[in-house]
C-alpha cells in the first residue's frame, strides 16, 4: 500500500483501470505460507483472490459509450450476474461456499494480496466491482477492513464510486452495509450520489438514501443532500437538468432543499427547470413548494428567465404561481421588461383596450 500514486492531472483521457495488469501482478505474488496443521481456520478453502472454478481468465472487450475513462475490460470475469441484494435467497448462494478466517487471523502474505493497490490507486475491491465478480467482492467485504473500503484510486474514486457508474445496486448494497462512506468525493467533487444522479441510476440512488452499515462498521455517514461539486451542483440541481422526476421525487423525500443555490450563479431547480423549458417539470417543482421568486445573485427569478426566453406557457405557470413580474434585478429590469409580448405578464386580469378584454395567451 506503500506505493506512490499518481496526481488526478497525470492521468490518461479513460477513466477505469481495465484491471488486467493488476490482476496479473496479484497472480505474481508470493503464495501465502501453508497454516500448521494446529491451524484449521486457514485450511481447506480457496484463497478470496484466486479465480473461481470454471471462470475465465482472458479478457473480453466492453465499450462505454461516454468520453470518461471506463474499463475496457470490466466485464473480464465470467461471473457476470448481478451481485443480489442482500437479505434475499440469492445472497446466501453468492456467498463463498467454504468457511473463511476471520480478518484478524489472515496471515501477513493474505492481508498483503487482499490490501494489494495497482498502479492506477485500485484495490482489490476496485477491481471486483470493475470485473463484475460479486463472489471476490463478497470475500472482500467479508475479510477487510472498513478503512480499505475507502481507498480512493487515482481520480480519487471509491469502489463505490464505481459501482454507482457501473449500476450495480447489489453491490452498492453490499458496500453500504459495511461502512464504505457515501460522503468522499471525486477528482470532479462528485459524490456516490452525485454520480447516481448523473447517470440516471434511481435503484443505487435508493440504496444510497436507504441504507445504513450494519452495527459494528462505524457510525452511520449521514448524506448532505446539499453538498455541491466543484461545478456547485447539488443532486437535486442535476437531477432537475436531467428531467428526471422520479430521482427528483426521491431526493426531496429525503430532504433534499428545494430552494438551494448553485454555486455559480445562484440559481434554484425552480430556475433550471425553466432552463430546460419543460412546464411540467416546473409545474411539479412549484406544486412540492419551490419559491416561485427565488432570485439568483443577479437578482432574477424564474420569470426573468422564462420572459426573456419568450416561453409563454411556462411564464403563464408561474404567473399563476403568484410570481411577480415587477420584481427588478441588478440591472434594474422587470419580466415585463424582458418579455416579447410586455402586456402578458401584467398582473391584472380585467385590463381593456378599447373597450375590449386583454387575454393573455397560454
Amino acid at each position: 500500500m506503500s506505493e506512490a500514486r499518481k496526481g488526478p492531472d497525470e492521468t490518461d483521457e479513460s477513466q477505469y483501470d481495465s484491471g488486467i495488469e493488476s490482476l496479473r501482478s496479484l497472480r505474481s505474488l508470493p503464495e501465502p505460507t501453508p497454516a500448521p496443521a494446529s491451524r484449521p481456520s486457514d485450511g481447506g478453502g480457496p484463497q478470496p483472490w484466486t479465480h473461481p472454478p470454471g471462470t475465465a481468465e482472458g479478457p473480453r472487450e466492453k465499450e462505454d459509450t461516454d468520453a470518461e475513462r471506463t474499463d475496457s475490460t470490466y466485464g473480464s470475469s465470467s461471473l457476470t450476474e448481478p451481485l443480489p441484494l442482500l437479505g434475499g435467497p440469492e445472497a446466501e448462494d453468492a456467498a463463498p461456499r467454504s468457511p473463511l478466517p476471520a480478518a484478524g487471523a489472515l496471515s501477513p502474505q493474505q492481508l498483503e494480496a487482499l490490501t494489494y493497490i495497482s498502479e492506477d490507486g485500485d484495490t482489490l475491491v476496485h477491481l471486483a466491482v470493475i470485473h463484475e465478480a460479486p463472489a471476490v467482492l463478497l470475500c472482500c467485504l467479508a475479510l477487510l477492513p472498513q478503512e480499505v473500503l475507502d481507498i480512493q484510486n487515482n481520480l480519487y474514486q471509491t469502489a463505490l464510486h464505481l459501482a454507482v457508474h457501473l449500476d450495480q445496486p447489489g453491490a452498492v448494497q453490499a458496500l453500504v452495509l459495511k461502512g464504505a462512506s457515501r460522503v468522499l468525493q471525486d477528482r470532479h467533487g462528485d459524490t456516490a450520489l452525485h454520480v447516481a444522479c448523473q447517470r440516471q441510476h434511481l435503484a443505487c440512488a435508493r440504496c444510497l438514501l436507504e441504507g445504513r452499515p450494519e452495527p459494528g462498521r462505524g457510525p452511520p455517514h449521514s448524506l448532505d443532500l446539499q453538498l455541491q461539486n466543484w461545478q456547485g451542483l447539488a443532486c437535486l440541481h442535476i437531477a432537475t437538468l436531467q428531467r428526471n422526476r422520479p430521482l427528483m421525487e426521491l431526493l426531496l423525500h429525503y430532504g433534499a432543499d428545494i430552494d438551494t443555490q448553485e454555486g455559480t450563479s445562484g440559481k434554484t431547480a425552480l430556475h433550471l427547470a425553466v432552463e430546460t423549458q419543460e412546464r411540467g417539470l416546473v409545474q411539479f417543482l412549484l406544486q412540492a413548494g419551490a419559491r416561485v421568486d427565488a432570485r439568483m445573485l443577479n437578482g432574477c427569478t424564474p420569470l426573468h428567465l422564462a420572459a426573456g426566453r419568450g416561453l409563454s406557457s411556462i411564464s403563464s405557470t408561474l404567473c399563476e404561481a403568484g410570481a411577480d413580474s415587477l420584481l427588478r434585478n441588478v440591472e434594474d429590469e422587470t419580466p415585463q421588461d424582458l418579455a416579447e409580448d410586455p402586456f402578458a405578464l401584467l398582473p391584472f386580469d380585467d385590463l381593456k383596450i378599447s373597450g375590449k378584454p386583454l387575454l393573455c395567451a397560454d
